[in-house]
């Protein structure tokens, strides 16, 4: 019998939440023995972690596992992730994966990989009803990119927005132990790591389904840590900042100094179809606190445009709104209708050419907001965390507190400190 060690590649599609996991996994082969295989190598296991957020998500979910097949002729193929949870079926009689798990059980993966290659039958281990789902502990204490670490603090939603299939997919909010995740922080920065970004698919949800522990309770036991220099929050709705948010803001200089807050539409109208829980006028009020604490803190958004039955009036509503607020930059999607949710039953769906158009016009403005807000700081000091060198140019960079990237003369040895620059035109590439 041959001694020969198992390889094996990871390859994640979407969110940092699907990075995370794929990086759990990681350290799970590796303690079984398996050694990662270079990009360009056949493999003897590829494992993808699939998104389904949009239609084109899917999509790509299907290439890449097919692509997978193609390129490792020999490997098990271990399909997981929401697309898969949400069409394992497909995926069994189709594509024909050799392991298909969807957003639970992927702790079991190594065990199914020697199951599997001890009886080459194909294992389907999704569960049909993802809300019964309780938090899986996945841990990780390295990460390949070696000055960010990313801790997942929780999973699923409950929100249920009109327009997202993620709470079918990924089931119930759930909060993981407080105890797991400050262990899990330590680690991280033991092992050197200067910014933890907490991530999630509800982060702010965090602490619902506790007994008197909220999201702002964990936020101020992290940012107490010794050696962590920048705490960084992925999203966070407007509905989830409380009063000790606001002061733990102002008075916990390692918190990023940059909030990603959803918006999605600047319209009454489009933001009730939507089933979103707020209105603009509540939006608003929140914004303007967090300015009081942080005047010059960089907001971002996310913003779908040509939600079903989005008028010219209310297109144009979002985009004054988006000025009123003062985001900084915006993430702009044109919707996709995810098949299962309540907007693509929805009548007047808009067309993919008037998507396109409002797209382009957001994208504008987006980059006008961003050029506006880091001219602010041109001839002032910020603090950068160095993430990597660029050989061709012999320069490294890195991001402020407040979410600019900065490009400056240097080398290797800067990677993973944080140093003060005069930031300048020149020192930005974007």
């Amino acid at each position: 019998m041959s001694d020969k060690k198992l390889t094996f590649k990871i390859e994640s599609l979407g969110c940092k939440v699907n990075s995370y996991e794929c990086a759990s996994l990681k350290a799970l082969f590796l303690k079984r023995g398996y050694l990662e295989s270079a990009k360009d190598e056949q493999c003897d296991i590829a494992l993808l972690n699939t998104c389904s957020v949009t239609a084109t998500a899917d999509q790509k979910s299907r290439q890449y596992i097919r692509r997978l097949k193609k390129e490792n002729p020999q490997a098990t193929i271990v399909v997981m992730g929401c697309y898969s949870q949400g069409h394992h079926r497909y995926i069994a009689d189709e594509i024909k994966a050799d392991i298909i798990v969807g957003t639970s059980n992927r702790h079991m993966i190594p065990e199914l990989i020697e199951r599997f290659r001890k009886t080459e039958q194909a294992i389907d281990l999704t569960e049909d009803n993802p809300r019964k789902f309780e938090y899986e502990e996945l841990s990780v204490t390295s990460f390949t990119e070696n000055v960010r670490a990313y801790l997942k603090i929780q999973d699923g939603c409950d929100n249920f927005c009109s327009y997202c299939i993620i709470p079918f997919v990924r089931g119930k909010m759930r909060s993981r132990a407080k105890e797991d995740i400050l262990l899990e922080a330590r680690s991280l920065i033991e092992n050197g790591y200067k910014e933890i970004v907490l991530t999630g698919i509800h982060v702010g949800g965090y602490g619902r389904d506790l007994s008197d522990y909220t999201f702002s309770d964990l936020l101020e036991e992290l940012s107490a840590l010794e050696g962590l220099e920048r705490l960084t929050i992925s999203s966070l709705e407007d509905s989830e900042i409380d009063d000790k948010f606001y002061e733990l803001l102002k008075t916990r200089k390692n918190i990023a100094r940059h909030l990603h807050i959803p918006l999605q539409s600047g319209s009454e109208t489009v933001l009730k179809r939507m089933n979103r829980k707020y209105d603009k006028k509540a939006f608003l009020n929140t914004i303007k606190k967090i300015k009081r604490v942080v005047p010059e803190i960089a907001l971002t958004t996310d913003i779908i445009v040509g939600f079903p039955g989005e008028t010219e009036e209310e297109f144009l509503e979002t985009f004054n709104f988006i000025k009123e607020v003062g985001f900084s930059m915006l993430h702009v999607f044109p919707f996709s209708a995810r098949e299962g949710t309540l907007a693509a039953k929805m009548k007047n769906q808009v067309s993919p050419e008037i998507k396109k158009e409002r797209t382009k016009r957001l994208r504008v403005l987006s980059s006008l907001l961003w050029e506006e807000y880091k001219s602010k700081f041109y001839g002032r000091k910020l603090q950068v965390l160095i993430e990597n060198y660029d050989e061709n140019t012999k320069r490294v960079f890195g991001h402020s507190e407040n979410y600019i990237e900065v490009w400056i003369k240097g080398d290797k040895s800067m990677i993973n400190s944080i140093i003060e620059i005069e930031f300048s035109k020149d020192k930005n590439k974007s």
